[in-house]
């Protein structure tokens, strides 16, 4: 089977810093307007986001299937129906959760109210990835104009076929005085991030996010950065090892294993080690046949780079091959593998892989996992397959991560009222149904007294002894 991938396409076109320019004061001058104040016409807009990914199904899915070889499956099923899911929980969450919520005010400040109020940030800049490059630009534009901001959208020049139908189409289906989008790749990322911006919501990888949040502190502009990292998965002794397999070689293996959160290498308790381990090549052979290169539902790597760097983590052994291994850099291809891991130090355990490489650990103790995890970075998400509650509550509290998931991998990134973020080298900030309308929105605090109140006299000089006595007791 004959799958293309990014290199194939025509690369994004350059956009000129006259047209960046035009675009950001466009949308600056419709967010001053006062267009996206009212609730009305948030909920127009996301529901016009909705359409754009329901009557445009068959493009954006060619588009994907171009970019990373995505099963058309997969690609609707993870880039276009969950995030009009998604978007649908904002419609229908977003009046409650603007509501005013009142608080108490202390006695001595009475009579008065006091209440928490959310507004609006103003302009943002939302830079996506390119694994999912409609799911990891829609949502958090819809986010953003939730909260009523305006945005201005950077999709990944890395995936151009998704990056030219973004182009085209967001303009169609939203209000254009309030979102823009600039193609293009660092220079206009660059011109972007030289910009003050309101808030700047940035996925991808570590290196880039270090640079967005240095050009965004010249500015004291807040930044959300979704990051990723080595996110473990812990299969325990008591564990159900079937379920275990499967959903393990689901998390590694969809798109490629080219997900933020995917089980990037495994914790195997020695006593069920080999058994498991056999179940996950089975699985590999159920889902894509003894031959996956010619199975339509295996996608592709990005580009040849990615699969060069790949090759390069394979290459540098310290394991033992379990099955697959193959790399063809020409078919950007690269086999599910599952590789037991002989040298704790292997280029495989020292970078975040993003692709389908499952390098295996086995552990005799509990404690063995746990310090390997707390030594290193935060990873994005952990999981754990277990039967106890006492084994998965020690790993949920004895370990930090962005999210944290027991007998199945990445769930939790579908509970849109869960919020979705790293912590640390992970990232920092988070969004997802409400937590999204936070994280644009800025939480104002209003108190109101009445016209004609009267100051409480223990709060002006001259200051008695009585008066501190008095505070002291009221406080």
């Amino acid at each position: 089977m004959t799958q293309t991938a990014a290199s194939d396409v025509d690369p994004t076109p350059s956009t000129s810093r006259e047209e960046i320019d035009a675009a950001v004061a466009r949308v600056r001058a419709g967010y001053a307007s006062g267009r996206t104040r009212p609730l009305e016409w948030r909920k127009q807009q996301l529901a016009a986001l909705v359409r754009m990914l329901e009557d445009n199904e068959d493009q954006l899915v060619a588009a994907l299937a171009a970019d990373l070889g995505r099963p058309p499956f997969e690609g609707w099923a993870m880039d276009l129906r969950l995030t009009a899911r998604e978007i649908g929980e904002l419609v229908s969450g977003l009046e409650s959760w603007l509501a005013p919520e009142k608080v108490k005010v202390p006695m001595l400040f009475q009579p008065a109210r006091a209440q928490v109020v959310r507004e609006p940030l103003g302009t943002v800049l939302v830079i996506a990835p390119w694994n999912y490059p409609i799911q990891l630009l829609v949502a958090p534009l819809a986010a953003a104009i939730a909260a009523g901001n305006t945005v201005v959208c950077k999709p990944s020049e890395v995936a151009p076929a998704t990056s030219a139908a973004m182009a085209r189409l967001i303009p169609e289906y939203v209000d254009p005085a309030a979102v823009a989008v600039v193609e293009g790749g660092v220079d206009e990322t660059t011109a972007l991030l030289d910009r003050p911006w309101d808030h700047i919501l940035y996925t991808g990888n570590g290196t880039v996010g270090r640079i967005v949040a240095a050009s965004a502190a010249r500015h004291l502009t807040p930044v959300t950065l979704e990051l990723g990292g080595k996110s473990p998965v812990i299969v325990h002794s008591d564990a159900n090892l079937k379920y275990a397999a499967a959903r393990i070689a689901y998390g590694k293996f969809v798109n490629a294993g080219q997900t933020c959160i995917a089980t990037d290498h495994l914790w195997v308790h020695r006593d069920v080690a080999d058994e498991l381990l056999r179940l996950v090549e089975d699985e590999i052979t159920d889902r894509y046949g003894a031959d996956p290169r010619s199975s339509k539902d295996f996608g592709r790597i990005v580009n040849s780079r990615h699969t060069q760097r790949i090759r390069t983590l394979l290459d540098a052994g310290g394991y033992d091959l379990v099955c697959g291994g193959d790399v063809d850099l020409d078919a950007r291809y690269v086999a599910p593998t599952v590789a037991r891991v002989t040298d704790p130090g292997a280029a495989l355990m020292g970078e975040e892989i993003f692709g389908p490489v499952l390098p295996v650990l086995v552990y005799d103790d509990l404690d063995e996992p746990i310090k390997a995890i707390v030594s290193g970075d935060k990873p994005l998400a952990l999981y754990v397959f277990t039967s106890s509650d006492e084994v998965a509550d020690r790993l949920r509290d004895e370990t930090s991560s962005g999210g944290f998931c027991v007998n199945d991998v990445m769930l939790h990134v579908g509970v849109s009222n869960l919020p979705f973020g790293g912590v640390g080298a992970s990232g920092y900030g988070a969004y997802h149904g409400r937590w999204g309308v936070e994280t644009f929105s800025h939480r104002k605090a209003v108190l109101r007294k009445p016209s004609r109140s009267i100051d409480a006299p223990i709060l002006r000089p001259p200051y008695k002894p009585w008066k501190k006595w008095l505070t002291k007791k009221v406080f």
